[in-house]
């Protein structure tokens, strides 16, 4: 699911305040211009223009604060999501810190500020972060190219594969498709695999369109990685978690599985009710959407991002590299009118500007298979929230941040953030599903021909080999994956065929069409939902 999908749906308010992005207003304080007026100085650089003074009151604040439980938890009766941990950050002090719920349905266990979350898309801002601070001790930069640092990282047009940088990754504008990578990471693959695979998708222009591809941060983070000789949980414990005090924070699943004080991940089924049903392992994309954290340690993150890298007497993150990750690098969603609001992408963050030309940061995140987080600052105010949830994407977490600066902004929310937020994440989803819809053959459906006809294995350079097996139980069986993820067929019409998908990616059911010779045996099977960028097609062999 694209986590990044609420950048900046506002837009239609009288305030077009967006989903709430950003600012390069941290940076403003590392610019100086002692140049100007000076005698003999030639091409000396403008001044920047000031940031905006605050307009929020430490007033405005407390009531947005003191609002807060209430519209927590009536937001978790409305959408019966099980559990939410909420931070809040203002002037350097952390005002709010509280659990509420259940870390499991049905087990014994309360929300608490230390709850470990899996905080999903979240974790892009986080490793934005870690970057900046390799870009600050210099092992890397934010335009070293990423093909030198990642093995067998390759793109499609060889001269994009030289000069794709860690800026071009982290900020979506590759021309990698959107969410290159993640039916391959549903399937089993590991990050190794996926990443050498990126070589073969399709590609738009080269920093000049935008798309959300969570493999690509995850390269050019694994890129700084290699720079410093670490792994990537080495690198992000010994730059951020540690000297920061984010004990509870990781980049491994393993470690967020064993946490005893964990937060387990919840769908909601077809009758309203809530169930911990799936397990979500990201470490195939860890810095993408891989990090365990908690509200207590997010806090202290805010407050890194909203001083310059600092928390309290010490530098954690240098200021210069952190404050290019506020700052716009493409644009992520055009106006859709004169009047409308754009949306930008940052190194991490979507980016966004309001009616008072305040510079906003916002990122949420989002597993189907069981969580949404969202983080929101205004720099220019000191002020950020975070929400951690449990439960899969219905608008919870949004809502509650839209509702909390609307609160401090204009006393009360501007309207029922939940429905709307909601529909954008439904709306999402069915424009993923097949528009055939296969659980309906049509009536004069031909038979399908006998099952050797279509058994076999078959290959493909991106998504490995597939075999096709007769079971008497379950009739004709599909395996993909490294490991044989098994899926049953149904027949549709003629020599079509359905599976149900599955994964953090799933869709519903998905055709599969076989393609037969003159001699009556398949020589060739189309995937519908792997064939979005015209790699689903497998031939026998």
């Amino acid at each position: 699911m694209s986590d990044q999908r609420l950048g900046d749906r506002r837009g239609k308010r009288r305030t077009a305040r967006g989903a709430v992005a950003a600012g390069a207003a941290l940076l403003l304080a590392t610019v100086g211009s002692t140049l100007v007026g000076v005698p003999g100085a030639a091409a000396a650089p403008r001044d920047e223009p000031p940031p905006p003074d605050p307009q929020l009151t430490t007033e405005d604040v407390d009531k947005a604060v003191s609002a807060l439980d209430g519209q927590i938890r009536a937001g978790m009766e409305e959408s019966g999501v099980p559990g939410v941990a909420v931070a809040v950050v203002h002037e350097d002090r952390v005002v709010y810190l509280k659990g509420f719920g259940e870390r499991e349905v049905g087990e014994a266990g309360g929300v608490s500020p230390d709850t470990v979350f899996q905080i999903a898309s979240l974790s892009k801002p986080v490793t934005s972060t870690v970057i900046a601070d390799a870009v600050g001790d210099e092992a890397i930069d934010w335009d070293t190219p990423v093909a030198g640092h990642v093995p067998g990282f390759a793109l499609k047009d060889p001269w994009v594969s030289r000069h794709a940088t860690v800026a071009d990754l982290l900020s979506h504008r590759s021309g990698l498709p959107d969410h290159a990578g993640d039916l391959l990471e549903d399937l089993g693959y590991d990050q190794e695999y996926i990443l050498s695979r990126m070589r073969m998708e399709p590609l738009s222009p080269f920093r000049a369109s935008y798309a959300y591809t969570n493999f690509g941060v995850t390269a050019a983070a694994e890129a700084a990685a290699d720079a410093k000789d670490a792994s990537w949980q080495e690198l992000a414990e010994e730059s951020l978690f540690e000297p920061a005090g984010m004990d509870s924070t990781s980049t491994l699943f393993a470690d967020y599985e064993k946490a005893p004080n964990r937060a387990v991940t919840h769908v909601e089924t077809a009758d309203g009710t809530w169930e911990a049903r799936f397990v979500r392992d990201p470490d195939a994309q860890a810095p993408a959407g891989g990090v365990s954290s908690t509200a207590r340690d997010m806090a202290a993150w805010m407050r890194i991002q909203l001083a310059n890298g600092r928390l309290g007497d010490e530098q954690i993150v240098p200021a210069e590299p952190l404050g290019r990750t506020h700052l716009p690098e493409i644009v992520s969603q055009p106006p859709e009118n004169p009047a409308g609001r754009t949306g930008f992408y940052g190194l991490g963050w979507n980016v966004s500007y309001d009616d008072q030309g305040r510079l906003r940061l916002n990122h949420s995140g989002a597993f189907d298979l069981g969580a949404n987080t969202n983080v929101t600052l205004l720099p220019a105010e000191r002020l950020g929230i975070v929400i951690l949830t449990n439960g899969m994407p219905v608008g919870l977490a949004d809502a509650i941040a839209f509702d909390f600066f609307d609160t401090a902004e204009f006393g009360e929310p501007t309207r029922d953030w939940m429905p709307v937020i909601r529909q954008v994440y439904e709306a999402q989803e069915r424009e993923e599903r097949s528009s055939t819809d296969y659980t309906r053959p049509p009536a004069d459906a031909a038979d399908a021909r006998p099952d050797d006809s279509y058994t076999g294995t078959y290959r493909n350079a991106y998504y490995g080999p597939a075999t096709v097996t007769a079971d008497g139980e379950d009739g004709l069986v599909l395996r993909l994956g490294p490991d044989g993820m098994r899926f049953p067929l149904t027949h549709f019409d003629g020599d079509t065929f359905s599976f149900e998908t599955t994964g953090e990616n799933a869709v519903g059911r998905t055709g599969v069409t076989f393609t037969v010779g003159e001699d009556g045996t398949a020589t060739r099977m189309t995937v519908e939902r792997l064939e979005r960028n015209g790699l689903g097609t497998f031939t026998r062999g």
